[in-house]
């Protein structure tokens, strides 16, 4: 008789404070309040993070720490990352939705034979972000990788 794998649940909490027009604070336990707000386009302010920016960045974060644990797993060394994302914001059927992140991660190796341990790995990143795997939008993942001896210091 096959057992059935049974997976843990987990729970994050946040608190929110509104603070004046359309600007509050952000927390959680343990964690430096952040500001967020509207962003100037929807009658916000310049200089904190508007909710939008949040959900790409939360993207972007889940993609590069679903890439360090795969690589860890796998033992692949790697001597840099980084990664620039970028969502869209369309109104879709009268009502505001990101539609589509993309995601351009770089990956800086030590030989071509990590760059191609690499692209196995990353091949299977967007499908094991619980992030990607939550929101709506089209997700896209485009890594470039690169050899250390190529890139300049």
């Amino acid at each position: 008789m096959a057992t059935e794998k049974r997976y843990k649940s987990f729970h994050y909490s946040n608190n929110l404070v509104w603070d004046a027009a359309r600007r509050g604070r952000t927390s959680a336990p343990g964690k430096p309040d952040i500001e967020i707000g509207s962003p100037p386009e929807f009658k916000g302010e310049a200089g904190v993070w508007a909710p939008e920016e949040m959900l790409v960045a939360a993207l972007n974060a889940c993609m590069m720490l679903t890439f360090v644990a795969f690589a860890q797993g796998k033992k692949l060394a790697f001597i840099a990352y980084e990664s620039a994302a970028e969502g869209l914001l369309e109104n879709v059927d009268g009502k505001y939705r990101i539609v589509e992140v993309s995601v351009q991660p770089i990956v800086v190796l030590s030989s071509e034979a990590d760059i191609a341990a690499a692209r196995t790995i990353m091949a299977d990143v967007k499908a094991n972000c619980f992030i990607s795997n939550s929101i709506t939008a089209d997700v896209k993942l485009a890594p470039q990788f690169k050899l250390a001896s190529d890139v300049a210091t």
